[in-house]
């Protein structure tokens, strides 16, 4: 399996266990609770995870058109669960689409545009974007727990999924 195809696996695993995540909310309200010391919500945080990985890997890479509202990741309240969820949706078939095109050498390349004012490989970029993703997923995924009094768990992301198909 390439790295490409690593990549693509482990975003798509990632999303699809933040849509569950989302899902153990018992209501849409509960969805947008913060805690003492805790500045973003469940789903600022899944709208910030859909939205960079939109930007990023389907607008950047993919040339999707997708256009960010940063800021609307973190200011948006009170969506229903649906919308959410749509967001993550859309994430997963852009990056899906995008990785199925992308082609291994350009691991190697450097990422077409700055980021934070620095130039990586698309590659190394492309391994921060998964990074980051799993830090944000835990994040809600704690904030649920917290806010909720519930263990139940969206389930650890499990290492048979890096089984070959």
């Amino acid at each position: 399996m390439s790295e490409v195809a690593d990549l693509r696996r482990m975003i798509l695993r990632e999303l699809q266990t933040f849509k569950q995540e989302v899902q153990l909310f018992p209501d849409s309200a509960m969805l947008w609770t913060t805690l003492p010391g805790v500045t973003n919500s469940a789903g600022n945080l899944a709208l910030h995870a859909a939205g960079n990985l939109r930007h990023f890997v389907g607008a950047v890479l993919g040339k999707t058109g997708y256009v960010r509202n940063r800021d609307a990741e973190f200011k948006s309240r009170d969506l229903d669960r649906v919308t959410v969820l749509a967001e993550l949706d859309a994430a997963i078939a852009e990056v899906g689409a995008t990785f199925e095109r992308l082609d291994p050498a350009a691991l190697a390349l450097p990422y077409p545009q700055p980021v934070g004012g620095i130039t990586v490989t698309t590659g190394r970029f492309l391994i921060h974007l998964a990074v980051h993703l799993g830090f944000h997923l835990g994040q809600a995924g704690y904030l649920r727990r917290m806010a909720t009094g519930q263990n139940t768990s969206a389930g650890p992301v499990a290492v048979t999924a890096l089984a070959e198909p």
